[in-house]
């Protein structure tokens, strides 16, 4: 386990994040948030407003991308050679980042999204060159939050965002539509919303608990000719859903693309 965390930029992602930490067993006492402003943090939470003291074993940058020229010279001297850089930062390439902090050990890109307060994120992880034992620390502070996967693929890291980041928030419209939907053929407002959020968490922990894929179990609940069917007559005809999706995805992604061409300043 990591002994010392500084967490550069205190937000709602890296709060979650220390809220699933804390969740998981990481001590209170092993992290410290520092913040040009004022925020609260979870009781035995160190937080500053000054740059802090190290050392530190692994440094989470959570601060707003476009702001990295100038947050990163501050906290610069912490990122040792023992030190891992963690980066939440959306559009902020792996290269931009060693430029950043040339002394760390390590430097790390890593997708997480709001769930990894509960424990239940899809974390993408994407490294320069680091040691076995610096990744086997980072995979752990991923997999506390919920899911570690390593990408082979610096490329692939916007897509991932666009799915397991902000996927989220695509998630969140569907169930909004299907409320939405409900309420429109004459299903009281607030009814409807309940019934959509409850009937996703139990989809998507079936989902996630079940052996078959998404695609089987959908199967599964529709029988020849049923309502279910019908339903998914509209979404597949002309692979409705999927086109839409693939194109949400990919106007999310690059857009990360965007943010980083702007990083680098090639535009």
């Amino acid at each position: 386990m990591v002994d010392r965390i500084l967490i550069a930029g205190y937000g709602a992602m890296t709060g979650a994040m220390v809220d699933g930490w804390l969740a998981s067993g990481v001590p209170a006492s092993a992290i410290t948030a520092f913040d040009p402003f004022e925020k609260p943090v979870p009781p035995g939470v160190t937080f500053v407003t000054d740059v802090p003291s190290g050392p530190f074993d692994a440094i989470v940058l959570g601060f707003k991308p476009q702001s990295i020229a100038e947050a990163a010279p501050p906290i610069e001297p912490l990122a040792g050679p023992e030190t891992t850089v963690i980066s939440v930062l959306a559009g902020v390439e792996l290269a931009s980042l060693s430029g950043h902090f040339p002394r760390a050990g390590a430097v790390v890109r890593l997708m997480p999204n709001l769930a990894a307060a509960l424990g239940k994120s899809p974390n993408a992880l994407v490294a320069g060159p680091i040691d076995p034992v610096a990744r086997d620390k980072v995979t752990d502070l991923a997999a506390r939050l919920g899911s570690a996967e390593w990408l082979a693929d610096e490329n692939l890291a916007d897509l991932v965002m666009a799915l397991a980041g902000s996927g989220p928030g695509f998630v969140y419209r569907f169930i909004d539509a299907l409320a939405a939907g409900a309420t429109r053929l004459g299903l009281d407002a607030a009814q409807a919303q309940r019934l959509a959020v409850a009937m996703v968490e139990g989809a998507g922990a079936l989902a996630a608990a079940s052996p078959l894929s998404p695609g089987e179990l959908a199967r599964k609940v529709a029988s020849p000719g049923g309502m279910t069917q019908k339903g998914l007559d509209v979404l597949d005809e002309g692979e409705a859903l999927t086109r839409l999706v693939c194109e949400t995805l990919r106007a999310a992604r690059d857009r990360g693309r965007e943010m980083a061409a702007a990083a680098r300043g090639d535009g």
